[in-house]
């Protein structure tokens, strides 16, 4: 934080009428254990308000609101035989990153406790929750209304709503976004003054307002508009899509081809999609009466895949971003988190995301696909080109999409031609038909002499419970989902 934005906040706090849910006023009272009571109160009334933080303000008359000054000095002051800082950050549960900060105002020295608001668990001082009521901080379990609204508040919170960059001038914050992308991608009119474009940008809270007429850009912001991601701190730039593309099977390979992403995900998704289209050669297949020629992989499954990597990383694993590495034989496509719905179910749930602010934007960009609507798409466009089965698996940090390039039915693995079958079931399934067959020899461009090589596969299928007969009396009748 900068001394200017801190006299404009230690300004705009003294200039309410009273302390209330989010601000305390003191002289030079440095009790720790009332500091410590205040820190657990004004992180859960903050929440329980929807601010981001909370204040202790020393070295302000808590009558006048004059500054007073104060030699309160949090360097040196102790409890038993740690430091202050330390000895809060131990008795306060779950730890927040509240920060002490000196700040030479025109008037005196004050010194500003900032309190982060509670974000997954009511913050508590020796295992006691506290709360704010008018200057009082009463337990937190004294007042179950209060309780119930700050769980409330806190299922939404997201990493959306963090700040990127704060206390900016309107010449910096239009400099910093590509304000233009965002009124042509959502199909919005330009306005032709400063006002209606700062009132839509903030109503998709792309930005909120900072003290002294001053503006902040939010994660959501920064990460889908940035001009150039490397102007904000590393945690956003690390977000970055990275692409790679390599000549051989594997990363050992000599990369051909490298584009680090410097622009927010709305605005660089095109230029992504379309550069990836660029290096990929031609594969032909039979279309409905002749051989056509298209990409290697379709677009569509592309376009679905990245968006989903986007959508659905963990925001908070920390440098780490998606990343979309094309092999000679297959494209990844890699973000950081554990998924929050099972693989082998993608197909058929719905998704769940983390990021449901940037899901929504992005949907209404016509980025992705409807909520539900994208990997079924996915599977249907790998069919159409008979391509391997796309790939979805998990570690512990991370997801992962894979595309293979064009392989005879011959040329796949048992597990390959198993998988292909499931997602053909999960496909007709979803679309109110039966698997059959006939069906799955289509997929393959199996001809129907040899519908045995399909019966082969269903068995197996069969066999490990991923698939199950519609309809046990009548066995010819198809196939469905084994969880169906």
């Amino acid at each position: 934080m900068t001394q200017a934005r801190d006299i404009a906040l230690i300004d705009e706090l003294r200039s309410q009428a009273a302390e209330g849910a989010v601000v305390e006023f003191k002289r030079d009272n440095v009790d720790p254990k009332v500091i410590a009571r205040l820190c657990s109160a004004l992180s859960n009334s903050a929440r329980i308000e929807q601010k981001d933080c909370a204040y202790v303000l020393w070295g302000i008359d808590d009558n006048s609101h004059e500054v007073v000054g104060t030699h309160f000095d949090p360097e040196k002051q102790t409890e038993g035989n740690h430091v202050l800082q330390l000895w809060l950050a131990q008795r306060l549960s779950p730890s927040i990153a509240f920060s002490f900060r000196a700040v030479a105002h025109p008037e005196g020295r004050v010194v500003i406790l900032e309190i982060p608001a509670a974000t997954h668990a009511p913050v508590s001082f020796d295992s006691i929750a506290y709360v704010r009521i008018g200057s009082a901080t009463p337990k937190l379990s004294d007042y179950p209304e209060r309780f119930q609204k700050l769980i409330n508040n806190m299922r939404p919170f997201s990493w959306e709503k963090g700040i990127a960059k704060s206390f900016l001038e309107e010449d910096q914050v239009l400099d910093l976004l590509d304000y233009p992308a965002y009124f042509k991608l959502t199909r919005q009119s330009l306005p032709d003054n400063r006002k209606g474009i700062f009132e839509r940008l903030e109503a998709d809270q792309l930005l909120i307002k900072d003290v002294g007429g001053r503006w902040n850009i939010t994660n959501l912001g920064a990460i889908l508009f940035a001009a150039d991601l490397e102007q904000f701190d590393p945690a956003i730039a690390r977000k970055a899509v990275r692409f790679i593309a390599y000549d051989g099977s594997n990363k050992a390979s000599t990369v051909t081809h490298r584009q680090d992403g410097k622009k927010g995900y709305a605005t660089g998704f095109e230029g992504l999609v379309n550069y990836i289209n660029t290096l990929l050669p031609q594969n032909e297949h039979i279309g409905a009466a002749f051989r056509e020629s298209h990409r290697l992989y379709p677009e569509i499954a592309i376009r679905e895949l990245i968006a989903n990597a986007l959508i659905h990383q963990d925001m908070t694993i920390s440098g780490a971003g998606p990343q979309v590495e094309l092999f000679k034989d297959r494209l990844e496509i890699t973000n950081p988190g554990q998924p929050l719905v099972q693989t082998e179910r993608m197909i058929d749930l719905p998704p769940r995301s983390r990021n449901e602010a940037l899901a929504s934007l992005m949907r209404r960009m016509n980025l992705c696909e409807e909520q539900g609507s994208g990997l079924d798409k996915v599977i249907i466009s790998v069919e159409l080109f008979q391509l391997p089965p796309p790939k979805f698996q998990a570690d512990e940090n991370s997801m992962q999409a894979i595309l293979y390039a064009p392989r005879s039915f011959a040329d796949m693995t048992i597990d390959e031609r198993v998988r292909a079958c499931y997602q053909h079931a999960v496909i007709k399934y979803l679309g109110g038909e039966r698997m059959k067959n006939a069906t799955l020899c289509e997929r393959f461009g199996i001809e129907s002499k040899n519908a045995a090589q399909a019966s082969q596969v269903i068995k197996v299928a069969l066999s490990r419970s991923l698939i199950q007969v519609a309809d046990p009396d009548h066995p010819r009748a198809g196939y469905i989902p084994g969880w169906a």
